[in-house]
């Protein structure tokens, strides 16, 4: 989704298939961790286009498939998936901060402009999540630490109030819940899947 080309190849398969889509999740990839809160336009471009212009333009072909009928109770629902930097700055996420809030702008903007025609747009902002990669991380930062995976992952989710990460099977329930009748009433809001951490109300 990085790439015009293959955004625009996508699309054409899409209509080419007649393709019809009731629901779709988009999880834009994020840039890696950084304390730079200044980084150089060429570097911001590539941010940028990486990170919200290439995956919202996969967005736009998946929207321009769907076809709602509210009156005959036919919804369709995006979910855009994002972090917790959305809500609260995070010191160590100097450029997702920035991608995360404008992911939450965005989802709004396309609520407010797609809801009469039945189509829902909501975000799902994760927190700690034991993905393969980042149970694999943990892993290296406990034998750097000399310290068991379990005592890792105590010091780590101390700050969660339920003292823990969540995982993918979790995630995936949060994401059908938005998807589904659940939803029917719903847009334009940010679902925190964080296990409490975020302290903003």
């Amino acid at each position: 989704m990085t790439r015009d080309d293959s955004v625009r190849e996508f699309a054409e398969k899409l209509t080419a298939k007649k393709v019809i889509l009731d629901g779709a999740v988009l999880m834009p990839p994020q840039d890696p961790p950084t304390n730079d809160p200044l980084p150089s336009s060429d570097k911001w471009r590539e941010i940028l286009q990486n990170s919200f212009v290439g995956p919202l333009s996969l967005l736009k072909a998946a929207i321009a498939t769907m076809q709602p009928d509210p009156a005959k109770g036919r919804r369709s629902k995006v979910v855009i998936i994002s972090g917790i930097s959305s809500a609260q700055v995070m010191g160590h996420y100097a450029s997702s901060n920035v991608l995360r809030c404008a992911w939450l702008a965005e989802a709004k903007t396309l609520a407010f402009a797609l809801g009469e025609q039945g189509i829902h747009v909501n975000t799902l902002s994760l927190g700690g999540t034991l993905t393969p990669g980042y149970a694999a991380s943990l892993q290296q930062r406990a034998a750097k630490a000399g310290t068991t995976v379990d005592q890792r992952l105590a010091e780590e989710t101390s700050n969660v109030p339920l003292r823990k990460y969540g995982t993918p099977d979790e995630v995936a329930v949060a994401v059908e819940g938005l998807l589904s009748a659940f939803s029917d009433h719903m847009t334009g809001i940010n679902v925190l899947h964080d296990g409490g951490f975020t302290r903003a109300y």
